[in-house]
C-alpha cells in the first residue's frame, strides 16, 4: 500500500467518524486532503501528474455526485468528500470509488431504514461519509489484489 492510499484511507476514516458523531464533515479536513494529493502528486510525478491524476480525479469525484446533491438526495460536504478521495486516486480509480460507494450507501440506506422502523420512528438522512469511506476502502483493496 503507497503512502497516498494510507494517508487517503485516515482521511476519509476521519470523515466518516465525524460524519457519524456530527453529521458533518469538516471543509478544512476536505480541503486539506485536496492540497496535500495535488501536492504530493506535483512532487511524485511531476506537473503533469498534477493534472492527470490530481484533479482528473477530483473532477471524477465531483461530477459523480453533484447530481445527487442538486437532487437533494446528498449534502455537500459528502460531494466534496468524493472529490478529495478521487484527487488521491486518479479518474478512473475515483470512478470505482464513486460506484463501490454507491454500493455501500444502498446498504447503509437500508441499515438507516430498518433502524429507524425498529425505534418506530422515520429515517433522518444518513452518514454518507461512511459509504465513501467504505468505498474507498474496497477500491484500494482491489487495487492491490
Amino acid at each position: 500500500m503507497s503512502g497516498l492510499e494510507i494517508i487517503l484511507l485516515c482521511l476519509v476514516l476521519q470523515a466518516a467518524v465525524s460524519d457519524l458523531a456530527w453529521r458533518r464533515i469538516p471543509n478544512v479536513l476536505v480541503a486539506a486532503g485536496l492540497l496535500l494529493a495535488l501536492a504530493l502528486h506535483w512532487r511524485l510525478g511531476g506537473g503533469s501528474a498534477l493534472l492527470a491524476q490530481g484533479l482528473a480525479g477530483a473532477t471524477v469525484g465531483l461530477l459523480l455526485f453533484l447530481p445527487l446533491y442538486a437532487l437533494g438526495g446528498m449534502a455537500a460536504g459528502d460531494v466534496k468528500l468524493a472529490a478529495m478521495a478521487g484527487s488521491f486516486v486518479g479518474p478512473w480509480q475515483a470512478l470505482q470509488l464513486s460506484l463501490l460507494s454507491a454500493m455501500a450507501g444502498g446498504v447503509l440506506a437500508l441499515c438507516c431504514l430498518q433502524l429507524a422502523r425498529w425505534r418506530g420512528g422515520k429515517a433522518e438522512g444518513m452518514p454518507y461519509a461512511v459509504a465513501i469511506a467504505a468505498g474507498t476502502v474496497a477500491s484500494v483493496v482491489l487495487a492491490h489484489r
